[in-house]
């Protein structure tokens, strides 16, 4: 029985055919609908969740101007040439007025706009923690179900506070790029950790040589990719350059194989079981967000106590949060 039989009133569940089918208009419909974030489209979003789990999830991260868009799209292009379907989620810094994205890295990838074997959205972090909002996780699921094989999440651009794409990715590749300073942002972000392949971009500039011998040294230190399954993975440095293809063949060869490594040692699923455990928990705040902003008239006379220094913060958020539950 199809999607469309089982619940014609929810919005959204005319939808769920048409994206199984690999329908554009009904995948792009439905990742808006997970972006408006309304409880109505909720069966229609958990119906895809059931569907999807079959595609390599990669995330692509590393500091602002290292070249993770023009690398992204070579990176698309090499898929395709594989014969294989391949979804990108570009996430942007989001607007302070409208909520939507930024830069919009669609605009850096139309070459491959006009490919039905490739689909690219752009999407915002809306002042989501970690740098990923919960509608770009479940965009991933969209293009999944949609029967897409390798989807590309593309962040922001690594921080201190920007790597929830290692607890959303099965493979996360790490670029930097020379002239960057890249080996003291490494260190600083964590980012050695978080990797499972380096990639340095632009390796036919002259100054290239240094950063990949840099990474090198510091892997051979004894850093090592994070405890996430697979942590027997040897974590390599891929040189890449976007512009004349150099290496980019290499990095998708190293991803296919790490995707394997994970199948044969059984750190695929505990990587599946983390992702969800993150989603979980990352709803879970959503929805207590939520209810703050909802509950805000329940603030007033409590932030009257505060501001009079009869009551302190941490007190006031605990009698807050009791109101809430009781509502």
């Amino acid at each position: 029985m199809s999607a469309k039989k089982k619940n014609k009133t929810s919005p959204g569940m005319d939808l769920v055919d048409g994206v199984l089918t690999g329908n554009v208009r009904a995948i792009a419909r439905m990742i808006s609908l997970a972006e408006a974030a309304k409880p109505e489209n909720r069966p229609a979003l958990a119906e895809i969740f059931r569907r999807a789990g079959n595609a390599h999830v990669v995330g692509i991260t590393g500091v602002p101007g290292s070249g993770k868009s023009t690398l992204v799209r070579g990176l698309a292009k090499a898929v395709r040439a594989s014969g294989r379907r391949v979804g990108i989620v570009a996430i942007d810094p989001s607007s302070p007025f409208s909520g939507g994205a930024i830069l919009g890295d669609r605009v850096r990838m139309t070459e491959l706009t006009g490919d039905d074997g490739v689909f690219i959205r752009s999407m915002a972090t809306r002042g989501a923690l970690g740098g990923l909002a919960r509608a770009s996780l479940e965009a991933v699921d969209v293009l999944d179900a949609a029967g897409f094989d390798l989807i590309l999440i593309e962040t922001v651009g690594v921080g201190q506070d920007e790597v929830d794409v290692v607890q959303a990715a099965h493979t996360v590749a790490v670029i930097s790029a020379p002239g960057l300073g890249d080996e003291i942002q490494a260190i600083k972000a964590g980012i050695l950790e978080i990797a499972d392949i380096h990639v340095v971009s632009k390796c036919d500039r002259p100054d290239a040589n240094a950063t990949i011998t840099d990474l090198k040294g510091m892997l051979t230190l004894g850093v090592r990719a994070m405890e996430m399954g697979g942590g027997d993975w040897r974590v390599s440095v891929v040189p890449t350059s976007a512009e004349t293809g150099e290496g980019i063949d290499d990095l998708l060869a190293a991803i296919d194989g790490h995707g394997r490594h994970l199948a044969d040692t059984g750190g695929l699923e505990e990587r599946r079981r983390r992702i969800l455990e993150m989603r979980v928990l990352k709803t879970a705040e959503d929805i207590i967000r939520k209810d703050f902003r909802d509950g805000r008239d329940k603030l007033s006379g409590l932030m009257d106590r505060v501001r009079e220094r009869r009551m302190d913060p941490h007190e006031a958020a605990l009698k807050l949060l009791d109101r809430i539950k009781k509502d």
